[in-house]
């Protein structure tokens, strides 16, 4: 099972090996979408992570007694189709390949079980065509 969770790290708990911990400890892979950590400052960690749900629910819980805000990602990108123009700009950053052309027609194709809403397209569309539900 997958679960996407943005973590939210007090500043006395910003220097613990937190994705070592969910490997080592719960057997848990924790894919880091992205990150904004730094010495003595609130961080922020947007993790995928994939393991057996009783795993992932004992992390989850190991991870709230550490005093780490969990919350769960409900975000999505959208796509408004009578806005796009194909450009296929978005298609060039997107780390998963959820975003490509199609070769006969040219035309965006988004796989949402791709997309792990990292937000990279939304800046690039020079239409705005691409934004998140948030």
């Amino acid at each position: 099972m997958k679960k996407r969770v943005t973590l939210t790290f007090p500043r006395r708990t910003v220097q613990m090996p937190v994705t070592y911990r969910l490997a080592k400890d719960f057997n848990i892979a924790a894919n880091i979408i992205r990150a904004q950590v730094a010495p003595n400052q609130v961080g922020k960690l947007v993790l995928e992570l994939a393991g057996d749900i009783d795993q992932l629910d004992a992390a989850i819980d190991w991870m709230q007694a550490q005093h780490i805000d969990v919350s769960f990602a409900s975000r999505e990108i959208v796509i408004d189709e009578d806005c796009c123009v194909d450009c296929g700009l978005c298609t060039g950053v997107c780390p998963t390949e959820a975003l490509t052309l199609e070769p006969e027609t040219f035309r965006l194709n988004f796989r949402r079980s791709r997309c792990i809403v990292c937000e990279q397209c939304v800046p690039t569309c020079p239409v705005q065509a691409i934004s998140t539900n948030f």
